[in-house]
């Protein structure tokens, strides 16, 4: 085994502390360098982890010839800057979603890590769980049939955001998952929302994206639920699928429903529809933390050198659909059409890469 692989974190907030807890755990990695502009913030990590050095100023990671790759988990409008000047400096590069700003910004990073061969991987944590990961395999065996349409919601009171609205902040986990789920992207966008306490920013939206084959999927993300929701149906020809992320055991069960339509009939009175009722069950699931899983697989990425599951073009992809949604906002929900992506309909490749992990 070589020599591990050293990482540094910048944006210690929300989420870089569950970053900084899973790299300093994981046995490939050297976990060297905290930042944050908040000197408060690298007091309160240090006592945490001694060993790790905190600066307030990322340009000291990127002087760092010893450090092989920074992990970005600052607000979204840092994302796009900090992730190309860790790339331009050769530096392996994690980052939280959404990936960037706008697929401008992303695409530069894209060709900046192709160009450099280095590993540039985006924070669509989902992926990496063990439900979301039964529920590819489910599918991918055909347990359920075709798949008709996906319906999620993802409510909770607060936390709001001051740089992006609700879509932006948590359609990212629901839009990550029905693109790997249906191995497929988007062919229009619809997206409704209110910002009802800051003017501008949208704390409510109702999302809708169409696919090929008549399938479409929806989303609702709030920040002002007084309960906290994660749900998601998925709903197939054959069997139909619950997933709930806030159940602590319990989060998938298998509906063995259906309704199917007669193929044919002479009259009105000969039209029944059939309603299939069968047992649900609920598939036994392997309990890991999931940002653990996603963490070890960029150190892995890194060593094997190979494309992540969750590469720079599946966080392109994610910004496109945000994009598309935004455009729709300010259209009053009109449908906004995407265009195909480079890799064609399939933008997140998902069926090729489900064995990554």
């Amino acid at each position: 085994m070589g020599e591990p692989i050293s990482v540094g974190v910048v944006g210690c907030g929300y989420w870089g502390p569950n970053l900084i807890r899973n790299f300093k755990l994981l046995r490939k990695c050297r976990l060297k360098t905290m930042c944050d502009a908040s000197e408060e913030r690298l007091r309160h990590l240090r006592t945490l982890y001694p060993d790790v050095e905190g600066v307030t100023d990322y340009c000291n990671l990127l002087q760092d010839q010893t450090l092989d790759a920074i992990v970005v988990a600052t607000p979204v409008k840092y994302h796009y800057p900090i992730a190309k000047a860790s790339l331009l400096s050769g530096k392996h590069t994690f980052i939280e979603k959404p990936m960037a700003s706008t697929s401008a910004e992303c695409e530069e990073l894209i060709e900046i890590a192709e160009r450099n061969g280095l590993v540039l991987m985006i924070g669509h944590t989902f992926l990496y769980s063990s439900p979301v990961r039964k529920i590819v395999e489910i599918v991918q065996n055909g347990d359920i049939g075709e798949i008709r349409y996906i319906n999620s919601r993802r409510l909770n009171l607060g936390l709001f955001q001051k740089d992006i609205n609700v879509a932006w902040d948590l359609a990212p986990h629901d839009i990550s998952i029905i693109l790997h789920v249906l191995g497929d992207s988007p062919l229009s966008v619809n997206c409704q929302g209110n910002a009802n306490v800051t003017n501008g920013i949208e704390d409510v939206t109702n999302m809708s994206m169409t696919f090929r084959n008549k399938r479409f999927a929806t989303i609702q993300s709030s920040w002002l639920e007084p309960r906290k929701i994660r749900e998601m149906t998925i709903v197939g020809t054959r069997r139909m699928i619950l997933y709930d992320d806030v159940q602590t055991l319990e989060k998938i069960r298998i509906y063995d429903v259906r309704v199917d339509r007669p193929p044919h009939y002479d009259t009105f009175a000969d039209f029944h529809y059939s309603y299939h009722y069968g047992d649900s069950y609920i598939p036994k699931l392997a309990q890991e933390e999931p940002l653990k899983t996603e963490c070890q697989h960029f150190l892995d990425s890194i060593e094997a050198k190979t494309q992540p599951l969750t590469g720079g073009r599946a966080g392109l992809e994610m910004v496109r659909i945000l994009e598309a949604s935004s455009q729709s906002l300010r259209q009053n929900g009109a449908p906004v059409f995407l265009a195909p992506t480079q890799e064609g309909q399939n933008g997140v490749a998902a069926k090729q890469n489900a064995e990554c992990v």
